[in-house]
């Protein structure tokens, strides 16, 4: 089994069909479809369904692409960690951030990364855990910084807990609720809720029946910051959020914290890696820094 038989299944899983995956390698077409037909001879069982609009991986497909697609993550990173011990900074780093990792981390972490690593193309993502964990798992992502999900990592990736989370009642500046001091006074009110762990609809929920209180309206979910602040902004709906978020520059100009009475539990926020590969140069550069910056924020 040859490394461009890896390439060949991930491309076709990813671009649909043979053509669109030879102009993505830079391949004959034919050349491409023959060294599919000896890795389905190799391994004894067809990959891909050939139907009229394009390549449908078979469910051991799925399963090879998987494994070709970490195997080709881990090979790109042995390559660009001995660049890197070389002293040449290049490579690609992909990261995956929460809501709350943007607003407190990354802009204490930028910079300095990038007087390091200055020619490493940075990739951001923003999510949650759920939905990057597969990434995580197959190496697509170096590693993620965000709300723990409170689920049982796989026994290949690794957690470390950055500092302790808390949480706020948010909403725009001048709500009419802004001064209220409880959760009874919000009970009528509009929600929008994140998708921190699989089950965010029902967090919300929970804790107002801790409270004996009936469960608020959830009328929007979002798994981004930016329709977040917009809505929170513009509307006159409340989200429970990392309290630190007031404390961050850009969200400060439009949203304020409720200070309602009751304790509003949070996950902490961690840290999330391979523990079977060790990180490359640059991603344990930042991992360092992010820790680093961490740590400040916790004492503040």
């Amino acid at each position: 089994m040859k490394l461009s038989h890896f390439r060949s299944a991930a491309a076709i899983a990813e671009h649909g069909s043979l053509r669109a995956a030879a102009r993505h390698l830079g391949i004959a077409q034919p050349t491409l479809t023959r060294g599919l037909s000896e890795l389905e001879r190799e391994i004894g069982a067809t990959l891909f369904e050939r139907r009229s609009r394009g390549m449908i991986a078979t469910p051991l497909g799925e399963a090879f692409v998987r494994r070709a697609t970490a195997i080709l993550n881990d090979v790109r990173i042995a390559r660009e960690e001995v660049e890197q011990l070389r002293g040449k900074t290049v490579g690609e780093l992909t990261v995956g951030l929460s809501i709350a990792a943007h607003l407190w981390l990354l802009p204490k972490v930028l910079e300095p990364f990038r007087r390091r690593f200055a020619n490493v193309h940075l990739h951001i993502v923003e999510g949650f855990y759920p939905t990057l964990e597969q990434s995580l798992r197959d190496g697509t992502l170096d590693f993620y910084v965000g709300p723990d999900p409170g689920l049982r990592l796989p026994r290949t990736l690794r957690k470390d807990t950055l500092f302790a989370g808390r949480r706020a009642v948010l909403c725009r500046l001048k709500h009419p609720l802004a001064r209220a001091t409880s959760l009874k006074e919000l009970v009528d009110s509009e929600w929008i809720t994140t998708s921190i762990t699989p089950k965010a609809e029902k967090e919300l929920g929970a804790l107002f029946k801790r409270h004996g209180l009936a469960e608020p309206k959830l009328v929007l979910r979002s798994q981004s910051a930016l329709t977040l602040l917009t809505c929170l902004a513009h509307s006159d709906l409340l989200a429970m959020a990392p309290a630190q978020w007031t404390l961050t520059p850009f969200a400060n100009r439009i949203l304020t914290a409720i200070p309602v009475a009751e304790e509003l539990s949070a996950p902490p926020i961690i840290a999330v890696r391979r523990a079977d590969v060790p990180p490359s140069p640059a991603a344990g550069h930042l991992i360092d820094l992010i820790e680093r910056a961490a740590i400040k924020l916790s004492k503040s």
